[in-house]
């Protein structure tokens, strides 16, 4: 990988997330600045395989940054898994003299790439581009802040209404393996519970609390509930609520995929810039297969072969946080 990097193709894959635009546009630019030319891959590795790729320019990415989704599209390519699929990709990279590429994603696109790259010699720098924040290497993703903040403003609302009606509510938000989502939402709008895949519920305890706080005239509850906690969701957390307790009032709201769409925010605009800036300078200077994080604000490097086998962490601090700012 000691040759110097001329055309550079991006692609986004996997989930769509918030500021995915805008590194797009991020690496678009500091390439044509370095006298590259750079290829816009669409509907992710689907579009390698299929050689839905197009020639981008500096009009291709104008007044972008303010969008949600991506402009290339995106999906999940299960050709793309098999060594043919690879090897028709590699063929269409190659016919245009493409010989580096950046991929935004998450974790399975980052394997995607390593995989790809081990094969066949083409240089890869991934950027975490995910709602979740469930990778290691980077204290924020791209997307997640737009997210939560989604989230935050819809809680904000449907508490009014807990309130007005002195009910439950079960706020069900996205987050199938991890719980940042919920756990920054939840602080943020003030939530009584946080229950998150990464750690084990206790339903007795939260049975418990929902009836001191009854006695206590707090009729007004809200929970925070990521879809991958070990209940099921919200819909089955209800029903074990109901069960216990059926004088409760309780109410269920999944946000589901509004959380995923919306214009960026200030901070992953920001963000998903600095990110698509660094990957076009890592490819200038050598430095292949890693993804471009932020740590500490500062620009942190991980290869891609460790970063799809770590995952982010949620400390019991946060937990006890939560547990004595709801009392």
């Amino acid at each position: 990988m000691s040759k110097k990097v001329t055309k550079i193709g991006v692609l986004t894959s996997g989930g769509d997330s918030p500021g995915m635009n805008a590194a797009i546009r991020a690496v678009v630019r500091t390439a044509l600045y370095n006298k590259m030319e750079v290829f816009g891959i669409m509907h992710g590795y689907t579009g390698m395989v299929e050689d839905d790729i197009i020639k981008m320019d500096g009009r291709s990415v104008a007044n972008i940054i303010q969008r949600g989704g991506t402009i290339l599209k995106t999906s999940r390519c299960i050709e793309f898994m098999q060594p043919e699929g690879r090897k028709k990709a590699y063929e269409n990279l190659q016919k245009r003299g493409i010989n580096g590429l950046v991929i935004i994603g998450g974790d399975g696109s980052f394997r995607g790439a390593q995989t790809f790259s081990n094969e066949f010699d083409i240089p890869c720098i991934g950027l975490p581009g995910t709602i979740d924040k469930d990778i290691a290497g980077t204290d924020y993703t791209i997307g997640f802040d737009t997210a939560a903040n989604t989230a935050v403003e819809a809680i904000d609302k449907i508490r009014d209404t807990a309130d007005a009606h002195d009910r439950l509510f079960l706020i069900e938000v996205m987050g199938r393996d991890a719980g940042y989502i919920a756990l920054h939402s939840g602080i943020a709008t003030g939530a009584e519970n946080i229950l998150i895949p990464e750690k084990k519920t206790d339903i007795d305890q939260i049975i418990q609390s929902l009836e001191e706080k009854e006695k206590r005239k707090k009729l007004v509850n809200i929970i925070i509930v990521a879809e991958g906690d070990e209940f099921g969701g919200a819909d089955e957390l209800s029903k074990l609520i109901k069960n216990k307790l059926p004088k409760l009032e309780t109410r269920v709201c999944i946000l589901g995929h509004i959380q995923r769409g919306g214009s960026p925010s200030c901070m992953d605009r920001v963000l998903a810039s600095r990110m698509g800036y660094h990957a076009v300078e890592s490819l200038i200077e050598g430095r292949h297969n890693v993804f471009v994080g932020i740590v500490n604000n500062k620009m942190n490097y991980t290869p891609l072969n460790e970063a799809v086998k770590k995952k982010q962490r949620i400390s019991e601090s946060w937990m006890q946080m939560v547990k004595i700012l709801a009392t």
